[in-house]
């Protein structure tokens, strides 16, 4: 199969070998996500636990990128270095063109709230709130003044359509309503990306595909989203799936069907 051709892997495309392959150089302004021989190793009582054992990604601004892997596969621990939770042993990570794999820990807090929202399948909504108040939270805590909180939280709760439950308390909104609530809470920011880990994990199917149309939707309008998840049908949903297995990147391939129907 051709190089050129649209549903090559896209980790055999010329263009992302040669991102991957500069080591040093920092990315262009497309590439939101680039890691270069990425590894992180853990001391396990003297065990030595290679959770990933030098991965290469580029992932370009506004694509919806679904992680899986089966377990111990180092998904989890890829997560956690993109979100800047965890720093690496090896390799670069570049993130909206910082290098962030050398930053230092109050450094990468600043990038984490600045550029990342995080969506958990755990909503940990505070329960006496309304959706609204849930949603301010994030510019609460960075100083951000009470009208603009308000108009950026509304802003954010109409993108997951649910801006007429504004204020409404958890207690008082479906499973999947919740779940709206924290994704508008990860999208209050403005973030480079959006990191979901097994968002619909707490979930039942219905509401599951709910929760994929509100990603869908964002990602459309130009969300960088990125979602780990085990769940093959999840997966299905974004436009492009990367799996790993035993710390290395198995496969990287655009997803025929949902690139088909969007006339990528």
């Amino acid at each position: 199969m051709s190089p050129q051709t649209d549903d090559v892997a896209l980790s055999t495309t010329a263009e992302r070998k040669v991102v991957v392959q500069s080591a040093g150089a920092q990315p262009g302004k497309d590439w939101v996500i680039v890691t270069r021989g990425l590894k992180r190793e853990y001391d396990m009582g003297g065990e030595i636990v290679r959770a990933l054992q030098g991965v290469d990604l580029a992932i370009r601004k506004n694509e919806y990128v679904a992680i899986m892997g089966p377990s111990g596969s180092g998904k989890s621990t890829l997560m956690n270095l993109i979100g800047c939770l965890d720093t690496p042993n090896g390799g670069e990570y570049w993130l909206s063109g910082q290098l962030v794999s050398t930053m230092k820990d109050d450094e990468l807090a600043r990038v984490r709230n600045k550029e990342i929202g995080f969506v958990f399948q755990t909503f940990n909504l505070l329960p006496r709130a309304s959706a609204l108040h849930n949603v301010e939270l994030p510019l609460v805590y960075a100083g951000v003044g009470s009208a603009e909180r308000k108009e950026r939280a509304m802003e954010a709760l109409t993108k997951v359509q649910l801006a007429d439950r504004a204020s409404h308390r958890p207690n008082e909104l479906s499973g999947g309503q919740r779940q709206r609530v924290a994704i508008a809470r990860a999208l209050v920011n403005r973030p480079a990306i959006l990191l979901a880990d097994e968002p619909t994990g707490n979930l039942d199917s219905t509401t599951s595909e709910e929760i994929m149309r509100v990603f869908e939707n964002l990602a459309s309008t130009g969300q960088t989203v990125i979602m780990v998840t085990h769940e093959p049908d999840i997966a299905a949903h974004a436009r492009r799936v990367v799996v790993l297995r035993d710390g290395k990147i198995a496969s990287d391939e655009r997803n025929q069907k949902v690139t088909s129907s969007l006339g990528l």
